[in-house]
């Protein structure tokens, strides 16, 4: 109300009683006395005309400053996600296709310009597939990686050595900015090259990603603590992985320590660092054959509630907002849509 009252106080155009008529839209050949209403109108519009001018609504400003997350896929057939505003952010990995990120981007709202790089977690087709052609079509676009996946990529992908060209090399622990944001890149262990997790920030807002990781380390472990949004592997339910089809080779594959996420660990390790300020648990890279979305975010919710807290499912319902934490599986095939991320 104070500020009401100081603009109120201030002339930006109405007329006073002693204003002459020629200061609100007269001109030495119009009558000077064309009645009292039109020059109110005038002076009205004037002042409607400097405002809508000079002051930008406070709810177009927080809009364009929140973050937003979308997911266009998540699982062995493809992964890739935008971290940003409305204005500018980043992609995680790209191996979604680069038509179907196009479409979403649009179908939200956003062109692909804000998208100012893609940021590599390994090597895997799964996550690098669709790069050289986001890149190629949207030349405005660098790629984010360590030499060694870079490397990687060309040594066990058909892919153009032209991707060179939108390189730029990070390396782990030592941060870059990018799409508004510093990032930090840190180890974490699978069977890929050179494997990392990003730990993204901003004022207020840090978001610690691993996806495809075989065990909890000490630096997955010490970004995470730190983080308010975290996308972390939930990749198999154990016991539907031994007693499914998969050969014995490819089961010890996936439960090695440089393999995937059982739920039960996913789980007891979310329930073990949750503290207030943690909003958002997105489960990332869940398996088609092993795991179900359901499983998956009922298994974290359990160990949250050991601890009495209750999770929300990521949605706008009443009841899911008012949950001090949300958990959402991303869809192994489809787009989430713009999910706003609360801030503590």
């Amino acid at each position: 109300m104070a500020r009401s009252k100081k603009s109120s106080s201030i002339n930006l155009g109405q007329p006073s009683l002693f204003d002459s008529y020629d200061l609100f839209g007269t001109t030495a050949d119009e009558p000077q006395l064309q009645g009292l209403d039109h020059h109110i109108r005038l002076a009205q519009e004037k002042l409607a005309a400097r405002r809508e001018s000079t002051i930008k609504p406070l709810g177009d400003i927080t809009a364009d400053r929140r973050v937003l997350f979308i997911s266009f896929g998540s699982g062995s057939s493809g992964n890739s996600c935008y971290v940003g505003t409305r204005t500018e952010g980043l992609l995680i990995d790209a191996g979604v296709d680069h038509k179907k990120i196009e479409a979403e981007m649009t179908r939200n709202g956003m062109d692909m310009t804000v998208i100012k790089g893609i940021i590599l977690t390994h090597d895997h087709g799964d996550h690098v597939r669709y790069a050289y052609a986001l890149l190629r079509t949207n030349r405005h676009m660098a790629l984010y990686c360590t030499p060694r996946v870079l490397n990687g990529i060309l040594r066990r992908h058909n892919v153009s050595r032209r991707i060179k060209d939108y390189h730029h090399a990070i390396y782990k622990e030592i941060p870059f900015t990018l799409g508004g944001f510093e990032i930090t890149a840190f180890e974490v262990d699978h069977d890929g090259s050179d494997n990392m997790g990003f730990f993204i920030t901003s004022p207020g807002f840090s978001f610690a990603v691993a996806t495809d990781l075989g065990r909890i380390g000490e630096r997955v472990d010490h970004y995470m603590r730190r983080a308010t949004h975290i996308m972390i592997e939930s990749n198999y339910d154990l016991t539907m992985l031994m007693r499914g089809h998969y050969p014995e080779y490819l089961k010890a594959r996936i439960i090695a320590d440089n393999g995937h996420l059982d739920n039960e660990v996913t789980a007891a390790y979310i329930a073990s660092i949750y503290r207030p300020e943690l909003k958002y648990v997105f489960l990332c890279h869940l398996s088609n054959d092993n795991n179900t979305p359901l499983i998956a975010t009922e298994t974290v919710g359990k160990a949250l509630a050991a601890i009495g807290i209750t999770a929300g499912d990521g949605s706008n319902s009443p009841t899911a907002s008012l949950a001090p934490l949300q958990v959402m599986a991303l869809p192994r095939f489809d787009s989430t849509g713009i999910v706003t991320l609360r801030l503590p």
